[in-house]
């Protein structure tokens, strides 16, 4: 990846999304369900994962996904009010909010229990409308979503309000606990409820559809992508299966960079950032960052001395702790200049790092890595050109 100067003034730090990674992801992913007979729900919860709900969302719906999904009420709001009309569901609310204006909306809701359902026909009744419901059963995961004991109560209560006219039962769903694994006995006897979930739904003489499947099964499992598919951290470049960036068949969609604001030389012996962790071996050139651990660099990534960046044509080490608002990076004797670019992370062109590297190295999942970019950073948005 070539790396040069800036012949305009640009952000300190920025986190450059590029739309065409995004709607090439997504129809891979969109032709994946289309094989099985199934649509795909985009996931743009958590502002798009950091990359931008609104731009990805019209371009995800460009590249074929047919729904949308978010956790808030505000989120699916938000992109109401940015004037996108495709199906979105949100999924995870106290059952004291207001959904009539949600309902108003056309957005679709999903209930975990009776209160949660009352709640959504009271604003349906207020909304004048029905609402649409996607019920959800928790199949394993133990998290959202009815027990199997409380589901006959929960499945009498929508279909008496589906007769009323006060709801229409649109989906029965449920979230994957080992879909990164996709051989785990765990997801059969996931999908072996939802199906009976489903079923007791139907007996009721309701017809709603079936959805399970995300990211990962998305890509590995098509006996489970039923009528919808919901991929998430796929739809952004990263692999689920955490495969290397190269032998995976996604394309990262965001570079996080930042332009060097001070370059010095610094003679052997001398310590660097705070508690000298690290000390000059030989006289050495120092470039400074202005962006730190506030903007969403991990504190402890550098904690064995072992975080790169790709600055003026190569890869090179970040010396010292991680501060709050800057990193420093030893360049050696090599010609470095001020207001130069440096990448993060990005798609690994070239030798570039990847937010798959900097989760191993934290051993955490790339989802923390790209969810977390924060602060200072501004966001720009490009269209297949991609950073300089």
């Amino acid at each position: 990846m070539a790396d040069a100067g800036m012949s305009a003034p640009g952000p300190r730090a920025e986190a450059v999304i590029d739309l065409a990674a995004i709607r090439y992801n997504v129809g891979l992913l969109a032709g994946m369900a289309a094989a099985s007979g199934a649509q795909a729900m985009v996931v743009v919860k958590a502002d798009g994962y950091s990359h931008g709900a609104v731009p990805v969302a019209r371009a995800a719906l460009e590249a074929g996904a047919a729904w949308l999904g978010v956790c808030t009420l505000d989120e699916a709001m938000a992109l109401r009010s940015a004037g996108i009309t495709a199906p979105v569901l949100s999924w995870l609310h106290l059952p004291d909010e207001d959904f009539a204006p949600a309902v108003g909306a056309g957005i679709d809701l999903s209930v975990s229990s009776r209160a949660h359902l009352a709640a959504v026909l009271d604003g349906a009744r207020r909304a004048g409308r029905p609402a649409r419901l996607h019920l959800k059963i928790d199949t394993g995961l133990s998290r959202n979503g009815a027990q199997p004991a409380d589901w006959p109560d929960l499945v009498d209560d929508a279909a008496k309000g589906a007769a009323e006219g006060a709801c229409e039962v649109v989906a029965v769903w449920s979230h994957l606990a080992h879909a990164d694994a996709p051989h785990h006995l765990v997801i059969d006897r996931q999908a072996e409820r939802l199906n009976a979930a489903w079923q007791a739904v139907r007996e009721r003489g309701l017809h709603p559809i079936r959805h399970l499947a995300n990211s990962a099964a998305t890509m590995t499992r098509p006996d489970l992508h039923f009528d919808l598919v919901r991929p998430g951290i796929a739809v952004y470049g990263l692999d689920p299966l955490d495969r290397p960036v190269a032998d995976g068949p996604l394309r990262p969609a965001m570079t996080l960079r930042a332009r060097v604001v001070l370059v010095k030389r610094v003679p052997a012996g001398e310590g660097v950032s705070y508690g000298h962790e690290w000390t000059t071996p030989h006289e050495t050139t120092l470039a400074l960052l202005p962006i730190g651990y506030a903007d969403g660099v991990p504190r402890r990534l550098n904690r064995a001395g072992r975080m790169r960046v790709w600055l003026a044509g190569r890869s090179r080490p970040v010396v010292g702790r991680v501060c709050m608002d800057q990193i420093v990076v030893d360049c050696g004797d090599d010609p470095v200049t001020e207001g130069q670019t440096a990448v993060l992370f990005g798609p690994g062109d070239g030798g570039t790092p990847t937010a798959q590297e900097w989760a191993a190295e934290l051993g955490t999942i790339h989802y923390e890595i790209v969810t977390g970019v924060r602060g200072r950073v501004r966001r720009t948005v490009v269209d297949g050109a991609g950073p300089p």
